[in-house]
């Protein structure tokens, strides 16, 4: 008789599309006249969550490691405190829900529903894939003069995000650039790092044309931290090609516009001749730490700094931001947040809210840059995410500096926070311990998850 071989069952979808899900509903147009408060995006982030605690619950497995557990509920601490302080119970709440969403509750999510690497560089691929479609969109803005407005002309690209959220564009190019780049530093297939590089260079046009000067100088300082990451040498050499591309294209080609440059320029003259929209930003950066002052430990409350802004900011401030273009109408936008996340937490939530959400972001930062060492110790396996991991925590801390969360592209932040928490947490263990040796596809099955546990 001939021996019946069972059927082997189909790979199971992996969970992790319910994440890309959310990264592809923020290719989807804005209301031009949207607020730019929550989105569709932020919906399915939610339900994202509720999905990844049914699977908790139905598998009754422990979710994460007390250091995980740890690093990633360090923030509720702060939070928590700040909204018991705020002046009305709804902005505490509408607080607390914003601040765990994006630092907690979507970073936690995708730690549990990413399998393996392969996951991890699906979901890495979802934002160079949107990074390119927003892009695209930018440029032909650029082009056609139907962008936002700047310096009068409504050139800037903004993607779909309108003008009404300028910053949106910018912040997922940059985060599809860092991918890119961490993609093609690695060590996986020829083909796969040819691509992801072409990918990176596509992406440097609409960047440039986002006129983000917080975004350039992110951007910048995090390709270079992944070159020193791949070796001094190759950043030495790949930085030489680089600065010689640059010379050629703007300055004897003479490639770019005379805005271009002026936004360049301006980039180091922010202290001698600053325009408007730097005198605002110092001018509440100053605010914030005025309040800080006057409540050091908990700060003056979550959603407290419009509340507070008047009575602590010099008349230098102006009444708001001028928005126009991409199909909006023209209209005078309130400056609500300081644009520095750090003097934003330092104000509403005070040292309790900074300790709490900078630590850990630092011991984020630690664990990535430790898993790094190991892993091209072991011989390099998951060198990719390793630098896309390491490079989306970087360009986030560095543009906390010049802005805040807020916008529909904020849930794209709690994302990014989620890949560069599972490398810290879990994905750099597993690749050292030989990972190698499954696929992401047979994570799901018990041979699969004994060899993990």
């Amino acid at each position: 008789m001939a021996q019946v071989l069972p059927r082997r069952r189909p790979p199971r979808p992996s969970p992790v599309l319910s994440v890309v899900a959310v990264v592809a509903l923020l290719a989807l147009p804005i209301a031009p006249e949207g607020e730019g408060g929550a989105g569709p995006a932020d919906a399915l982030s939610a339900l994202v969550v509720g999905y990844c605690a049914v699977r908790l619950l139905r598998e009754r497995r422990r979710p994460l490691t007390p250091t995980a557990a740890l690093v990633l509920g360090l923030p509720v601490l702060g939070v928590s405190v700040a909204a018991m302080n705020a002046l009305s119970p709804g902005a505490g709440v509408t607080g607390l829900g914003r601040y765990l969403q994006v630092f907690v509750l979507v970073p936690a999510a995708v730690v549990l529903l990413v399998r393996g690497r392969g996951d991890f560089r699906l979901l890495a691929w979802s934002l160079v894939g949107l990074a390119l479609w927003q892009g695209g969109i930018g440029v032909h803005q650029y082009l056609t003069g139907t962008g936002a407005s700047y310096r009068g002309e409504q050139v800037r690209a903004v993607g779909t995000f309108g003008a009404t959220d300028v910053m949106g564009m910018a912040t997922v190019v940059s985060f599809g650039l860092v991918c890119a780049v961490g993609l093609a530093l690695g060590r996986s297939a020829v083909r796969d790092r040819a691509v992801a590089a072409a990918c990176a260079v596509a992406l440097v046009l609409p960047l440039a044309l986002s006129f983000s000067r917080g975004a350039w100088i992110a951007t910048a300082v995090t390709l270079a931290v992944q070159l020193v990451l791949t070796g001094v040498r190759r950043a030495l050499r790949v930085g030489a090609v680089v600065a010689a591309s640059c010379v050629v294209l703007l300055g004897g080609l003479g490639v770019g516009t005379a805005m271009l440059q002026e936004r360049i320029d301006s980039i180091t003259q922010v202290t001698d001749a600053p325009d408007q929209s730097v005198t605002d930003r110092y001018t509440m950066w100053a605010a914030a730490t005025d309040m800080w002052r006057g409540h050091p430990l908990t700060g003056v409350g979550l959603k407290g700094f419009p509340e507070y802004r008047d009575g602590h900011a010099s008349l230098a401030l102006s009444s708001g931001s001028d928005t126009e273009g991409a199909g909006t109408a023209y209209r005078k936008q309130p400056l609500l947040s300081p644009h520095n996340m750090y003097l934003l937490v330092l104000g509403e939530q005070g040292l309790i809210g900074l300790l709490c959400l900078a630590g850990g972001w630092l011991a984020l930062l630690v664990c990535a840059l430790r898993g790094l060492r190991r892993t091209r110790a072991a011989g390099g396996h998951g060198l990719e995410c390793a630098l896309v991991a390491c490079g989306l925590l970087v360009w986030q801390l560095v543009d906390f500096v010049y802005a805040d969360i807020g916008g529909p592209s904020t849930v794209l932040t709690a994302v990014c926070f989620g890949l560069t928490a599972w490398w810290a947490l879990l994905g750099a263990d597993r690749a050292t311990a030989g990972e190698a040796a499954a696929e992401p596809s047979d994570l799901d099955t018990p041979t699969g998850k004994a060899a993990l546990r």
